[in-house]
């Protein structure tokens, strides 16, 4: 099961505060400000800053 439209347009960076996107494989979410990329593990996004890893 995918990450919900819904939940996805409520979420948001925990650093930044900028809108997150979903990247093209489904393993995470990434912000498009600050380019972090949050993991989804267990259907469940860790929204932790410490868990993210930077993407360019």
């Amino acid at each position: 099961m995918a990450i919900s439209k819904e939940l996805l347009e409520i979420l948001v960076c925990p650093l930044c505060k900028a809108a997150l996107e979903m990247k093209q494989d489904p393993a995470g979410l990434k912000c498009v400000q600050c380019k972090r990329v949050y993991p989804i593990r267990d259907d469940i996004p860790v929204m932790l800053v410490d868990e993210a890893r930077i993407e360019e």
